[in-house]
């Protein structure tokens, strides 16, 4: 059972950063290829940025040199920095994991940019 929590979104002013965490404390987590999405209201869920179990990152275009992807193995923690938040970047941030071809997903925490 894979039970993947997410925790730090919120509301934030445009300019403003977050950090979002993920966990697991019950999986091997080393083993897995992490990432986070989002979708926003009306929007298919999209890739943001995802790091894989060797540590390889990678990004969508719209936040590249502003979100930061990380893990902590031993912690079993995946973490988003986002700085330079936009109004656009509004939407539910969900988080993933990958191993073996089998996907697990998040509930997912709310991040709205607003004044």
């Amino acid at each position: 059972q894979v039970d993947l929590v997410e925790s730090g979104g919120g509301l934030v002013q445009p300019g403003g950063s977050l950090n979002l965490s993920c966990g697991d404390a019950e999986i091997t987590f080393k083993l897995y290829d992490m990432g986070w999405y989002r979708q926003a209201p009306g929007k298919q869920r999209e890739m943001v940025a995802r790091i894989s179990r060797a540590g390889s990152t990678a990004y969508a275009d719209f936040v590249k040199g502003r979100f930061t992807i990380s893990r902590d193995n031993a912690k079993k923690m995946v973490n988003l920095q986002m700085n330079s938040l936009k109004p656009e970047d509004t939407a539910r941030y969900y988080c993933n994991g990958r191993l073996m071809g089998r996907e697990y997903w998040g509930q997912g925490t709310q991040v709205t940019v607003s004044s």
